[in-house]
């Protein structure tokens, strides 16, 4: 009587959320983006520049127009869940792409758990991008000898949408 045990190189985990949010121009907007990152992440937050200059917008290249926030572990874990609240634990099935990454925007910030109405930061909305990953998919990134990551290892809309329901317990819509 042999027990089938399950591949621990197929098992899906979270690899990082990155909330993002873009304020349009430089200057007191983005300080008020850091503030609003930092109070949902606790993390400190990166300025996003400008790739190409818009006259019709004002925006210069090279000039800050958003900030954004990676977090990775267990910290992950928790912030994906609370974000999960604010979207009342309810995924549009178009959010998750080919690649079983899946995005998805929340329109105003306060309505994250924890988040109290702050008057000097207003209300922001944010987007908010997950990653999912297996073991071995750093093979992809490393320096030396990169690869592909084969087809039978990368995660499917259906393996994302399965990791999400079974563990966060989301409904896909």
């Amino acid at each position: 009587m042999s027990q089938q045990t399950e591949n621990s190189m197929r098992k899906i985990f979270l690899s990082k959320v990155v909330l993002n949010m873009g304020v349009g121009k430089s200057g007191d907007p983005i300080e008020i983006g850091k503030k609003t990152l930092i109070q949902i992440t606790g993390k400190k937050p990166n300025p996003r520049n400008a790739k190409k200059s818009q006259r019709d917008w004002g925006v210069r290249k090279g000039e800050p127009i958003g900030v954004a926030v990676t977090v990775r572990n267990n910290d992950a874990i928790e912030l994906l869940k609370r974000l999960l609240v604010a979207k009342d634990n309810k995924i549009n099935a178009r959010s998750i792409d080919n690649e079983g990454n899946v995005s998805f925007g929340i329109k105003e910030h306060i309505d994250i758990p924890g988040i109290k109405y702050d008057p000097q930061i207003g209300i922001l909305g944010l987007e908010v991008s997950i990653a999912l990953a297996r073991s071995g998919f750093n093979i992809r990134l490393r320096s030396q000898d990169k690869s592909k990551v084969g087809k039978n290892h990368r995660i499917s809309k259906d393996d994302a949408s399965k990791f999400f329901t079974e563990n966060f317990g989301v409904q896909i819509v």
